[in-house]
């Protein structure tokens, strides 16, 4: 089950992390994963693992919020049977703590870096007669999480997109769903907790893992799990939708 022989997966942010994760999955189920990163060694270098485990994989160095760049890459590609859109940053602070460049730059990434993704592999996905997208919101989505005006900003466009995308798509044989995870174990996290919380990393670090009620952050291989289940065939009935993955934290935090 949840084979993916022969498909072209897009990964965007596909070098590190989660969307490493996911295209190390998608490879071994037997995807043609195309990384696409604005760290181009990391892209290469997760390229290469896949390779070297026998699968498939290209790596592109391209900018997410460069609609040119992105068109160019996507045309260069040819197939594009699924696409995720994972690329993304994260900003702390409250609307009064949101500087207006700080704002602009979540929303050039996580916004408009995923609508020009859409924008690119639509047309695709329809000539060649369908595909699924998935794309990463957060539970910041669905409820409210202190300090995070701009990120939950962004992460709500992801989840009405989607849901747009599956609407006026139906008849194309696109599929479109988001998936909202919590706080998950990243190297991205890591370097977040640094920045933001220099000096109380481990205490940190213990706050945030307890803020879901099972205790602990996801790890990027369980996100990639639920992402192969939404782009296989075996989820062919399931579009406009957002999956919570949050160790309960939307429907147990009370």
């Amino acid at each position: 089950m949840f084979k993916l022989t022969g498909k072209h997966a897009v990964i965007t942010g596909g070098g590190s992390g989660i969307g490493k994760a996911i295209a190390t999955l998608f490879a071994q189920q037997g995807a043609v994963v195309h990384i696409i990163e604005l760290n181009a060694d990391a892209a290469q270098q997760a390229a290469q693992q896949i390779t070297a485990a026998g699968n498939q994989a290209f790596a592109y160095s391209a900018d997410v919020t460069n609609q040119q760049q992105i068109i160019d890459t996507f045309q260069s590609i040819g197939k594009i049977d699924i696409l995720v859109n994972n690329a993304g940053i994260a900003h702390v602070g409250n609307v009064e703590k949101t500087a207006e460049a700080d704002f602009e730059r979540v929303y050039s990434v996580n916004v408009k870096g995923a609508y020009n993704c859409l924008f690119a592999a639509i047309p695709v996905m329809k000539a060649n007669g369908g595909g699924v997208i998935v794309s990463m919101a957060s539970i910041a989505s669905s409820v409210g999480i202190a300090d995070r005006f701009a990120y939950s900003m962004s992460k709500g466009a992801i989840h009405a997109m989607s849901m747009s995308i599956a609407r006026d798509y139906l008849h194309d044989n696109i599929r479109s769903n988001s998936i909202s995870p919590a706080r998950v174990h990243t190297p991205f996290v890591d370097g977040f907790i640094s920045k933001n919380y220099a000096g109380q990393e481990a205490e940190m670090f213990q706050k945030l893992s307890q803020s879901q009620p099972i205790g602990r952050m996801a790890k990027p291989e369980e996100v990639a799990g639920l992402a192969l289940y939404l782009c296989s065939e075996e989820a062919g009935f399931i579009t406009g939708c957002d999956y919570p993955i949050d160790g309960g934290f939307i429907k147990l935090n009370n």
